[in-house]
């Protein structure tokens, strides 16, 4: 994933990490502030994720270059939905997607908060929610994932933010890890489980 993080300037592009598309390059729009997850944090989320990807339906809100995404469809994830607000952003993930052959995705032009505010017209096994840095939209996320039916009963939500930023997490989510990576937290719930 990557977000608009005032000051980090991106790559040209980013790697995918592991499974069948493993090398794979994604490409990077020049964006201000474009932030993608850190390479060693993408790594061990989907090492945290790797028990439950194969077959997953995925939402990759905010999704900036869509690294979580790809990352879940190369790791067997059965199919996978961008939401992401800007044009450009949006348009190079559905340009990746078609040159790696990815039929089983979707991308949605749309503001992810405005997407979640509206009922599901799915449920998600995995949620990736990672709004810029600095924006205070998570709270306000996780309460839209949560009250309008876009996660299965047991679904699991890996949330990217700040290590210092604090913001109120619905009180069926499980904390299940926890990872900071430089200025970066990864942390990853699980829904109606351990």
């Amino acid at each position: 994933m990557g977000k608009r993080h005032q000051g980090t300037a991106p790559p040209g592009h980013v790697r995918i990490i592991g499974g069948r598309l493993r090398g794979s390059r994604l490409s990077v729009p020049t964006l201000p502030g474009l932030r993608p997850t850190p390479q060693r944090l993408r790594q061990t989320v989907f090492d945290w994720l790797a028990p439950v990807i194969d077959g997953a339906c995925v939402l990759d809100a905010f999704a900036g270059t869509g690294a979580l995404g790809f990352e879940a469809l190369s790791r067997g994830a059965r199919r996978a939905v961008f939401f992401e607000q800007d044009r450009a952003q949006a348009q190079a993930i559905e340009a990746d997607l078609a040159r790696l052959h990815q039929d089983a995705a979707t991308v949605g032009h749309v503001d992810a908060l405005r997407a979640l505010a509206t009922p599901a017209p799915e449920k998600f096994d995995i949620a990736f929610v990672d709004p810029p840095f600095g924006s205070a939209l998570w709270a306000h996320a996780a309460a839209l994932l949560d009250a309008h039916g876009w996660l299965a009963p047991d679904a699991w939500v890996y949330v990217e933010s700040g290590v210092g930023d604090a913001w109120e997490v619905p009180e069926r989510w499980r904390l299940h890890r926890q990872r900071d990576a430089g200025a970066v937290r990864g942390t990853l719930f699980h829904l109606g489980g351990s």
